[in-house]
């Protein structure tokens, strides 16, 4: 048999893994546009035994016609497991994707590390570990969890930029649920909707396999290739000057979600964990075709204050941005900071800080349209002027103070309340005169009170003039975020 028959029966080999699903390979086919993908390692096996493609099947291919790198888990191969050889063909995917500055899609299906193998494994996912650190704000990347994510996989997993789960057989744990069930006698939440909604490990969450990998391409088409382009710009057929009358005729307990829309082209937003942390929203819209970071309170949710998962999720978000020159935008309505002893006992003003560190330290275009209330360090929080608000603006009815009206008319307004005025219109004189917008605009706090069917138009102009932002920082090897 000479070289080449030889060659065609590993190939051969190496395509039959899955049986009649052939997953690995067609989950690939699936996210890729087609007849792009070009498989690389296709003959690499253990060291010891034949294993088709060593359980991970690589390569690289299009997506609406830009470069992605993509590996993908075999699950019947080993069980998906990550060893010596196969970790080593995951790391040249991520070396390959800086080198051409393109972005990584892992679509994992695995049982964890090669047990059998003893430190090689440990060494193996070590690597993997490390080269997603050195790739972390180089391109995206994304984690399509499609099967089991499991041990060291999910940490894996949770270095990339953001994770998409099938409801329905993704599971992503680090203990598996037998282990915390038989040390703690508690049972985990580690199925997809566990992990999109109860932790926040996923971003986005998928029905089946083809609703995972059709989430991916829509999020990279809002995504820059890497550091040093811009996300693509799209023809945007939706008028500019496009005037809302819901922006006119809020009322108390509306839903952001509704107001970004009104902002975006063509009302379409992708939300970004959507089921976590309820009380902030993210997630990306385009305006005037270019892509936008948005980052908003909900007072839909608990007032829309900002608790410590709230936090989190936006600063991650805005962090992202920054990373990839996405301008960010932001809708705040917010009373505060959470009032809970439980928030206080795990770290509110450590994750608080969080948020004030990741508009500090962005770079990028910086809008925030002040829709209602923005009292107290939570609005400092949320993209003021001192943490690097680029431009800030605010509907008639914003109020914009260092308390709240209840606070407010009882620190400032104490005499008035013994002499038996109402707390009822002393609030409202408060919110009229102490919190108005226009006195937040006499001091500079604010650049314009704008009409709010305008918005749109609004922010729109205030993009296109911050395009050409650039911003020198101090010289530092990096700042201490804190953690």
């Amino acid at each position: 048999m000479d070289t080449m028959e030889k060659l065609a029966l590993l190939r051969e080999a190496a395509e039959k893994t899955g049986g009649e699903k052939r997953t690995a390979r067609d989950r690939v086919l699936a996210l890729l546009d087609e007849g792009s993908f070009v498989e690389t390692g296709a003959l690499v096996s253990a060291r010891e035994r034949f294993t088709a493609a060593d359980g991970v099947v690589t390569g690289y291919g299009t997506v609406d016609d830009r470069l992605v790198f993509v590996y993908s888990q075999d699950p019947d191969v080993m069980g998906g497991a990550v060893g010596e050889v196969n970790a080593a063909k995951i790391r040249r995917v991520y070396e390959a994707a800086k080198k051409m500055g393109a972005p990584v899609v892992g679509i994992l299906d695995s049982c964890g590390a090669r047990v059998g193998e003893g430190a090689a494994a440990q060494a193996a996912m070590g690597g993997i570990f490390a080269a997603a650190a050195e790739l972390s704000g180089v391109v995206p990347m994304i984690s399509v969890v499609l099967g089991s994510c499991a041990g060291g996989e999910a940490m894996a997993a949770a270095m990339s930029d953001f994770v998409i789960i099938n409801e329905k057989t993704g599971r992503m744990f680090v203990n598996g649920p037998t282990v915390i069930k038989s040390a703690t006698g508690k049972t985990a939440a580690v199925d997809g909707k566990g992990s999109f909604a109860v932790s926040g490990n996923a971003h986005l969450i998928g029905a089946d396999d083809e609703s995972c990998l059709a989430q991916a391409r829509l999020l990279l088409s809002y995504l820059p290739s890497n550091n040093l382009s811009d996300a693509a710009a799209l023809d945007c057929g939706d008028d500019l000057n496009r005037t809302s009358e819901l922006l006119s005729s809020l009322e108390d307990g509306y839903d952001m979600r509704a107001v970004i829309a009104e902002v975006a082209d063509d009302a379409a937003f992708m939300e970004l964990q959507s089921e976590y942390a309820k009380n902030a929203v993210t997630g990306f819209i385009r305006v005037n075709g270019a892509t936008v970071g948005v980052a908003a309170n909900q007072p839909k949710k608990d007032g829309g204050v900002l608790s410590g998962r709230a936090v989190e999720k936006l600063a991650r978000f805005v962090r992202f941005c920054d990373c990839f020159n996405i301008p960010v935008v932001t809708f705040t309505d917010v009373d505060g900071f959470a009032v809970s002893a439980d928030e206080e006992a795990w770290g509110l003003a450590r994750k608080g800080a969080k948020l004030l560190y990741a508009f500090a330290e962005a770079t990028v275009p910086k809008v925030n349209v002040i829709v209602g209330k923005a009292y107290g360090s939570g609005y400092a929080a949320m993209n003021s002027k001192q943490l690097g608000a680029d431009v800030v603006y605010a509907f008639p009815k914003a109020e914009i103070a260092p308390l709240n009206s209840k606070a407010g008319v009882q620190l400032l307004y104490e005499d008035k309340l013994h002499e038996g005025m109402s707390r009822d219109e002393l609030e409202a004189a408060y919110r009229a005169a102490d919190a108005s917008p226009l006195l937040a605009a006499s001091v500079g706090e604010v650049d314009d009170v704008i009409n709010p069917a305008e918005t749109r138009s609004r922010v729109a102009a205030a993009l296109e003039m911050l395009a050409s932002k650039r911003v020198s920082g101090v010289s530092r090897k990096h700042g201490n975020m804190p953690l």
